[in-house]
């Protein structure tokens, strides 16, 4: 009898390890994300572009690929281009930020660029965030997508993006969702109706009945909604403080 049960734990052991190894593969690429890196010397300025269904950097002055990036299942609808990084805004709603540069070895990657050696480390995802009904809302028309990444200060340290339901506003450095600002009752966020002026971020805001055009607009900055007497959250790094003394400090984690 025990002979005979230690036989089939046995058994079951075998027939399990390739689910648990097929499981620890997936894991090293939860958001499908896919890299290849195209062999190169040269040195010069890089830019990044949609190209089909992958995000692509490509040298500047001969037009040659660096790497390209892609995702299964979706595709890059609009970027937002910083230095040192991009964001990419994907069909099913995920948010991604990429380092800009590559090493020059040549290299296929599937994951999230965990990797070993400096090409890994110069080409990764940085971050990857899903916001909640923007795939859906996307899916009805991906032109929706061209309003929707929106940096909320001149160095694009903090980037809003923008459906009819929300803003939500992280930091580039590294995702963190610093807030959010629901938009009220019977009224919608228009991620195609925006404008920039000296570090504000003006939204137009429709709601049913109203009257003024003023009600139908909303001011933001890196710090959320500006109004009257706010006490915001500081955005910096744990540790860090705003260098005109805004904001609350955060105390580190203990």
């Amino acid at each position: 009898m025990d002979r005979t049960r230690l036989a089939l734990t046995a058994i079951a052991a075998v027939l399990a390890l390739p689910l648990v190894t097929a499981a620890q593969h997936a894991d090293r690429a939860p958001y499908g994300d896919h890299f290849h890196h195209f062999a190169t010397s040269s040195t010069g300025p890089v830019e990044v572009r949609i190209r089909g269904a992958a995000v692509e950097a490509y040298d500047r002055g001969t037009g040659a690929p660096r790497w390209t990036y892609d995702r299964r299942g979706s595709r890059p609808l609009a970027l937002f281009r910083a230095p040192g990084h991009t964001v990419a805004l994907w069909a099913d709603g995920m948010v991604t930020d990429t380092d800009t540069h590559t090493g020059t070895d040549t290299h296929t990657d599937t994951g999230t660029g965990t990797g070993t050696g400096r090409d890994s480390d110069a080409r990764r995802v940085r971050w990857h965030r899903a916001v909640p009904g923007l795939g859906a809302w996307l899916a009805a028309s991906p032109a929706r997508a061209a309003g929707v990444l929106q940096p909320l200060d001149e160095d694009a340290t903090m980037l809003a993006v923008v459906t009819p339901e929300r803003i939500s506003a992280f930091r580039s450095a590294d995702g963190d969702l610093r807030w959010l600002l629901p938009a009220s009752e019977g009224c919608a966020f228009d991620p195609a109706r925006t404008a920039h002026t000296v570090g504000v971020l003006l939204l137009g805001r429709p709601c049913r009945g109203s009257r003024s055009w003023s009600q139908e607009l909303v001011a933001v900055d890196d710090l959320g909604e500006i109004t009257p007497g706010r006490t915001p959250l500081g955005n910096d790094l744990p540790g860090g403080r705003r260098a005109d003394g805004g904001g609350n400090r955060v105390a580190r984690p203990s």
